[in-house]
């Protein structure tokens, strides 16, 4: 339906027709259409950038792809950094410094309601990235700009750390990697390309040649010039036996084979798609977003070609485009008397005759269930979401349960508070009822990111703000009780160390990531005029049982050098609480007279006494200085 969209449009036309423009000048070149600008890239470089020597891949950079960064962040222990290819991101960075690139850009952004970006083959990456960093320019300013990519053999750009960035900044829909049947451009980086270095420089002048020598003469060009360029071009395909052009092809076959039977990318330091791809065929095109499903069909697409097809399929792009478009002009049926199940296997046939495979051909079986994965998929995580909307709405008498526990603590004679009563808590049924639903919590938030790690739930999951603030929610309600268990009774601390760094689960981790990574609206920046119902540092009580146990240590310990360390370390927690609590960033039961934090001000008091009254036990401790 969206190729067939596509296609119906001038977006493909008018992209390829500025392509071809731009490969003519071998730099970039504008054009507009209404209020709609069209920025299009040269397939032609000066630096041969699918050359094996500029393959490698590079982490991206902050400055000047902000969106992509935080995806990335070292600190995301179970994140792959987002990295793209040092050759093209090079070209992209030379392009930005040494053009008026960027100053152009502006000028479009102030006239344009939509800015297009395209490319033909290594144009297209260069295309790829100018999206990526208008996209992330126009999130920091909130612009109603509309922007899209539009690639035609494209070769891969990144890991798929950037897929899945893409995927949750909600980027997806705006790149459109278009690709011809057998074009082995868009293939080429899924294999180890230094074995093939001959063949590929061969193959990059003869592309090259081709891209800027058109079939016939132009005005004020020579003839005989052009003749002898064809000239030339026929020279390259000669010095390229057949032997190599086949080795080249069945080798990268065998890449992109083993790359689809992995499904999916292996690592950081492997190429794979992004975005939206468009599978043009003599029949039409078949449109797939779905990574491992991009790879199966260019591997069973390949597998119908030969090393010829491979070469010259990067070249007819202007065909495919032509061939596209007058075939969704045409009405397409199926075969007199055939039944399909349901409209979903009909679906399936109709893409499978666009990808022009044949029901009589080895791949044909493989491809159909291809298809099908890829349609299933499309659907299965958004009917995994609303599934798990409905359990989040089941689980919400559990939390519930807690918040009266926390509310009745709070309000208790004994003036304890949540954190605490939890702590020292008996054999009644309440405390129990209480434990069991934090570990029944516990199940279903654990369970609902093993979903989202292999791919079960939309890749935008974590920017859904009600999935953002359920979760928010649960940890500052549920993790004190957390750090009350791992410390009761003086229990698991003693053995394994203190929480913050040998006990804290990995979703909180999660979650804080996902809090930080969200949009902050202006009623977050507001001053608190009471205190909060929950404490906003979810391990404040783990960061008191440290401080409590510095204070034990100071009473002890009489090595001068771990005495300064303990004391700055007391200073540094007291100066925290202590502004978090005139922000009002806790709860009331942090405040409450024999909760864990009042009684550490009180033994912290104390022993401040006891040095000023015994100088010569201690070292000094005054207006938060220590002198030995």
């Amino acid at each position: 339906m969206v190729a067939a969209f596509l296609a119906s449009t001038p977006l493909l036309s008018e992209s390829w027709s500025l392509c071809c423009r731009a490969t003519a000048t071998q730099t970039f070149a504008v054009s507009r259409a209404g209020d709609v600008s069209y920025v299009a890239f040269s397939g032609v470089q000066a630096v041969d950038v699918l050359d094996p020597g500029c393959g490698n891949l590079v982490a991206v950079d902050g400055g000047v792809f902000p969106g992509l960064l935080r995806h990335g962040e070292a600190e995301e222990k179970a994140e792959e950094p987002v990295m793209v290819h040092s050759g093209m991101l090079h070209l992209f960075h030379s392009m930005f410094k040494y053009t008026d690139f960027e100053s152009q850009m502006f000028e479009i952004m102030k006239e344009s309601k939509s800015v297009v970006f395209t490319g033909h083959s290594i144009g297209g990456t260069i295309a790829s990235l100018s999206t990526l960093w208008l996209l992330s320019y126009l999130q920091s300013i909130s612009s109603p700009l509309s922007v899209l990519c539009i690639t035609f053999g494209s070769p891969l750009l990144s890991n798929e750390s950037l897929s899945k960035s893409i995927l949750q900044e909600r980027w997806g829909g705006h790149f459109w990697h278009v690709v011809a049947k057998h074009d082995i451009v868009p293939r080429l980086l899924l294999a180890p390309l230094s074995p093939l270095t001959p063949q590929l420089h061969a193959l990059l002048q003869y592309w090259h040649l081709s891209m800027t020598s058109p079939q016939l003469p132009v005005m004020g060009q020579d003839f005989y010039s052009l003749a002898q360029r064809a000239a030339l071009r026929q020279d390259i395909v000669v010095q390229l036996p057949d032997e190599e052009k086949n080795r080249l092809f069945l080798f990268v076959l065998a890449c992109v084979e083993a790359s689809a039977k992995a499904g999916r990318s292996g690592g950081s330091s492997f190429f794979w798609p992004f975005g939206n791809y468009v599978f043009c065929t003599n029949e039409g095109a078949v449109c797939v977003d779905d990574g491992v499903a991009v790879v199966k069909l260019m591997h069973l697409m390949l597998a119908t070609g030969n090393a010829s097809s491979s070469i010259e399929d990067h070249l007819k792009y202007e065909d495919y485009v032509g061939k596209v478009s007058m075939q969704f002009l045409k009405r397409r049926g199926f075969v007199e008397g055939e039944i399909f199940e349901s409209s979903y296997e009909a679906g399936v046939t109709l893409a499978l005759q666009s990808s022009e495979i044949a029901s009589h051909e080895p791949v044909s079986g493989p491809a159909r269930d291809c298809l099908r994965t890829a349609i299933r998929m499309g659907r299965a995580p958004n009917l995994n979401s609303a599934n798990l909307a409905i359990a989040l709405s089941k689980i919400t008498p559990l939390r519930a349960q807690i918040e009266w526990y926390k509310a009745s603590c709070d309000q208790s004679d004994d003036q304890m508070g949540y954190y605490d009563t939890f702590k020292l808590r008996g054999a009644s049924k309440r405390d129990a009822k209480v434990n069991m639903n934090r570990i029944k919590l516990a199940q279903f938030w654990d369970g609902l990111i093993r979903m989202l790690e292999t791919n079960q739930l939309p890749h935008d999951f974590l920017k859904r703000e009600k999935w953002v603030n359920a979760s928010q929610f649960y940890k500052l309600l549920v993790e004190p009780l957390d750090i009350a268990d791992y410390y009761r009774l003086r229990g698991m601390h003693r053995d394994k160390g203190h929480y913050l760094t040998h006990g804290r689960e990995r979703r909180y981790e999660i979650f804080d990531r996902w809090w930080r990574n969200r949009k902050v609206g202006e009623e977050e920046n507001t001053k608190r005029n009471r205190y909060a119902s929950l404490t906003q540092d979810s391990c404040f009580w783990a960061r008191v049982e440290e401080a409590r146990e510095w204070i034990e240590n100071v009473r002890s310990e009489s090595d001068t050098r771990k005495l300064a360390m303990l004391w700055e370390n007391i200073d540094k927690f007291e100066q925290y609480a202590r502004k978090i609590v005139e922000r009002k960033e806790v709860s009331k039961d942090v405040l409450a007279e024999n909760s864990s934090y009042s009684l550490w001000l009180k033994e912290l008091s104390e022993l401040k006494s006891q040095l000023q009254q015994f100088p010569p036990r201690f070292p000094r401790f005054f207006e938060g200085e220590i002198v030995p």
